[in-house]
């Protein structure tokens, strides 16, 4: 479905009271579109109606005309780096943006998580939202791999005890 079209259906929703559906379409919009600023600043706007001003700064942080209370808000929420530039919802370039503020407000973001990260981060490969190293991700999955096969043995040498016992 065309933006447009879907911004007509947000329209509608918003007109009949469903504002949870034109979240749901401008959520769906961003993430199709995100170079596009009419769906985040919708996106805003809905947010404004549930009374959520870190959400509606999230979704007009790239636009000059932010208001600073919601862009605090965001930034309180989102005070890791890196969950704040996953949070933009931004794929692609930063030269994408449509303006030197937009451009200037992703590279920082950017810039900011990759010192946090401890290691370049671009739009386009975020790490999971635990963003640990390689290894540090491999030793993690390495210890749930252990306590489940832990689990799974305690739980057969419980059954094999009470089959035993049930033919004794």
């Amino acid at each position: 479905m065309a933006l447009s079209d879907t911004l007509a259906r947000v329209d509608g929703d918003l007109a009949a009271g469903r504002i949870p559906m034109a979240r749901q379409r401008l959520r769906g919009l961003v993430s199709s579109f995100p170079h596009d600023h009419a769906p985040r600043r919708r996106l805003a706007e809905v947010y404004r109606l549930y009374g959520d001003p870190a959400e509606a700064g999230r979704w007009m942080y790239l636009e000059q005309d932010r208001s600073p209370e919601e862009t605090a808000a965001f930034g309180a929420r989102y005070s890791d780096p890196v969950r704040r530039m996953r949070a933009l919802a931004w794929r692609g370039p930063e030269t994408a943006a449509g303006s030197a503020f937009a451009e200037r407000e992703l590279a920082s973001v950017r810039l900011a998580a990759s010192a946090s990260a401890g290691r370049a981060l671009d739009w386009d490969t975020l790490p999971d939202d635990g963003y640990a190293t390689a290894d540090e991700g491999s030793a993690g999955r390495s210890l749930a791999a252990l306590g489940c096969l832990a689990l799974t043995l305690a739980f057969l040498a419980i059954w094999v005890n009470g089959l035993v016992a049930l033919f004794d």
